[in-house]
């Protein structure tokens, strides 16, 4: 809820001119654009001063349960948005990453975004890629879809591939 304020309180800001109003929508997703759009979102959820994303084009925030990861691809240029199911301390046991996705694949909501397991950091997502740069209330929109759907699967999902895989 606090999350749906605050984007409608940046949009009302933004058309008063008292606040940056989101990148133009519909450009192709270059480094800046993805910086810049990364930039307005974490401002507009409260995050305050902000560069979006680094030097290697990297960007996190938590908000709320969600924790979320940005990630500005070259080729082809896009950003991956990532929202946080579950972070493996240790190589995930055969069948479980499976499991994941073919709970996607059984209609399981998503959120919009896809299974994404990251190996090198361990970590287990739902990740939304961009390749043109989308209006400021629909990312808005996406990531908070996005987030809640990341939360239910970290919770009940996991249980429920869990269960399947290790029969317990």
């Amino acid at each position: 809820m606090i999350s749906s304020f605050t984007s409608k309180l940046q949009w009302l800001l933004s058309t008063m001119g008292m606040a940056r109003p989101a990148p133009p929508a519909g450009g192709p997703m270059t480094r800046d654009a993805a910086r810049q759009l990364v930039k307005w979102y974490l401002q507009s959820q409260g995050a305050g001063v902000s560069e979006g994303l680094n030097e290697q084009g990297l960007g996190g925030m938590l908000n709320g349960e969600g924790q979320y990861a940005f990630e500005h691809v070259e080729s082809p240029p896009a950003l991956k948005c990532s929202a946080l199911i579950y972070r493996f301390r240790e190589p995930p046991k055969p069948g479980i990453i499976e499991g994941f996705r073919q709970q996607q694949e059984e209609g399981t909501d998503t959120g919009g975004g896809n299974v994404d397991f990251e190996p090198g950091s361990g970590s287990l997502f739902l990740t939304r890629t961009y390749e043109v740069v989308p209006d400021g209330r629909e990312f808005t929109r996406d990531l908070d879809r996005l987030g809640k759907a990341s939360v239910v699967w970290g919770k009940d999902v996991l249980d429920r591939v869990a269960h399947k895989v290790f029969g317990t």
